[in-house]
């Protein structure tokens, strides 16, 4: 394989946790098969006279605690003389976000953008997820406070988050004795113009909320995510602990629900998120557990990653 010029759009490298961070392990495996790496933050990008250019460093990376990385001199790059590009900046998912998968669209496919920008404008976490309701626990999207107080006078116990959040930051699971709902309203359409997600709370939550990632629309590993006691949400940077899984007959119908539909949006890194028998959330953005997965299962999710992208770029 000809080595690849890849840049990956993301957050301050300095920043990252390099022991847990998805973007780190496939900079590592990148770098291992012979690819030349450029890394380039959001606000460092721009669209001149219909040509996409960033303020980019080489980059070196290396696995080494407070000296995971070395970069070149500061240069401006013409995105589509790329390879690859990488779109790994975390949410939220706002208007900062969106502009990005438009300009990303000049340099795409002829640059091949991972995932599809196009497609990960139209399918933020919590919406994509909704073309599968026979999948899902009940659910509804709504700025209506008269539809969510309806909604929980018919299943009591629910879960309410922002609808284009990330990492469990903003989920509340309201009980049935609860009064705290309308202040808690009152607090997030004070905060944002946005809808709400609410869902039935599942209990299977106590037993591990499963992140399966799929590549190309194929699930190839999981990690089962256990919340502390407590705490209803199972995300990793909300405490959650990681432990092995096997995928049930229940969750590869769900992958196999949904993977023509990823694989056919260009959507070729995804982390589907599953609560014993409902999907939760397609997560298109910037997925993680490639490292969990690494160190319980052994599996090198990362360079299954490179590989498709390989085959996409010969």
């Amino acid at each position: 394989m000809t080595a690849l010029n890849i840049a990956v759009q993301m957050d301050p490298l300095h920043g990252i946790d390099i022991t847990g961070d998805s973007t780190f392990a496939l900079m590592l495996e990148a770098q291992a098969r012979g690819h030349k790496l450029w890394h380039y933050e959001v606000p460092h990008m721009w669209l001149e006279d219909g040509r996409l250019l960033a303020r980019t460093r080489a980059v070196t990376v290396r696995d080494v605690a407070g000296a995971h990385h070395e970069f070149g001199p500061e240069a401006i790059t013409d995105l589509a003389d790329m390879d690859v590009v990488l779109m790994r900046q975390d949410p939220p998912f706002d208007m900062a976000y969106i502009t990005a998968t438009h300009l990303l669209e000049h340099i795409h496919p002829k640059t091949l953008v991972v995932n599809n920008p196009a497609a990960v404008r139209n399918a933020p976490e919590k919406l994509l997820v909704t073309h599968f309701p026979q999948l899902m626990p009940p659910t509804l999207i709504s700025w209506d406070r008269a539809a969510i107080r309806d909604f929980r006078a018919r299943y009591k116990d629910i879960i309410v988050k922002p609808l284009f959040g990330n990492g469990g930051i903003g989920v509340f699971r309201i009980k049935p004795d609860d009064e705290n709902l309308g202040s808690l309203l009152d607090m997030f359409f004070a905060a944002s113009r946005e809808p709400l997600m609410v869902q039935r709370y599942e209990p299977a939550v106590r037993r591990g909320d499963k992140r399966i990632i799929l590549i190309d629309g194929e699930p190839l590993g999981a990690i089962n995510r256990v919340p502390v006691e407590g705490d209803s949400r199972s995300n990793m940077h909300a405490g959650g602990r990681a432990e092995p899984t096997r995928l049930t007959a229940r969750e590869l119908e769900i992958c196999a629900a949904i993977g023509p539909t990823l694989k056919e949006q260009g959507l070729l890194f995804t982390g589907i998120d599953v609560i014993g028998d409902y999907l939760t959330e397609i997560n298109v953005t910037s997925p993680t557990g490639l490292q969990q997965i690494a160190r319980f299962e052994n599996l090198n999710l990362a360079a299954a990653i490179w590989e498709r992208i390989e085959t996409l770029r010969a």
